[in-house]
């Protein structure tokens, strides 16, 4: 049944002209729920049963044409976790990102956040991972590990401003450089689209801190299935309902 109505979504979406998303961003959210739901005391199972899941949703974005996917891994307020689970989702996020970084995918791979924060090992792990895609074209790929949306913005405003202080700027022209353009080119995510469509799987219906400032004319889908049991089916409704929308950006 699922593969006969998978079959049919991706014919509609091959014959409709609206075009698809550039960019997606994907918030992974519900693996300790469907662990706890499916009778698991240890949460790291649904941690690695969701890891699984990231390669796969990233095929099925290449295959569609999409030129760009954001995973929300790891946030700044993850790492608030009890110190053994954050252990181990340090580790498999650590596993997932080397996997996605391997020569076979030809995905060019970019981390979004503060990498420091999940202990030197991981951090140097992860360093060489993406490294390691440099000079990949076609598919990119950003992984949002140790990632706050509002430290982001917070990161670029510093970073603009110590650029013009560098240059010798007065209290005027820092003044006058804070600019919605400048704070752009000073993001995480700098020289890259805003993503288009935002994700958010396990029902619920906030960004938490997600991309706050690329996703502000992002179209939203929100579906009910925890991370882990994501389909191809739900993926292609989501694609599905945002050619059907009409994007205003705000007007």
């Amino acid at each position: 049944m699922y593969r006969l109505y998978e079959m049919r979504l991706k014919q509609g979406l091959a014959a409709s002209k609206s075009e698809l998303p550039r960019h997606i961003a994907v918030l992974c959210d519900g693996n300790r729920r469907w662990a706890r739901d499916a009778g698991h005391d240890d949460v790291s199972y649904g941690y690695r049963v969701g890891a699984a899941k990231i390669a796969e949703m990233l095929r099925w974005c290449q295959d569609s044409g999409i030129e760009m996917a954001t995973v929300y891994l790891l946030s700044t307020e993850n790492l608030q976790r009890d110190p053994d689970e954050l252990s181990a989702l340090i580790e498999i996020i650590t596993d997932v990102v080397e996997e996605i970084c391997t020569p076979a995918n030809k995905w060019s791979v970019r981390t979004v956040g503060d990498l420091e924060l999940l202990g030197e090992e991981p951090a140097r792990r992860l360093r060489d991972a993406v490294e390691s895609t440099n000079g990949h074209g076609g598919f990119h790929v950003n992984v949002a590990v140790g990632y706050g949306g509002r430290q982001e913005i917070v990161d670029a405003v510093r970073w603009l401003l110590s650029k013009e202080l560098a240059n010798g700027a007065t209290g005027e022209q820092l003044i006058e450089a804070v600019t919605a353009e400048a704070i752009s080119e000073n993001l995480y995510t700098s020289g890259q689209p805003d993503p288009d469509l935002v994700i958010r799987t396990s029902g619920e219906q906030r960004l938490s801190g997600f991309l706050l400032w690329q996703s502000a004319y992002s179209e939203m889908w929100f579906t009910e299935a925890y991370w882990p049991e994501f389909r191809r089916v739900d993926f292609l409704r989501a694609l599905r309902d945002y050619s059907a929308r009409h994007r205003r950006y705000g007007r």
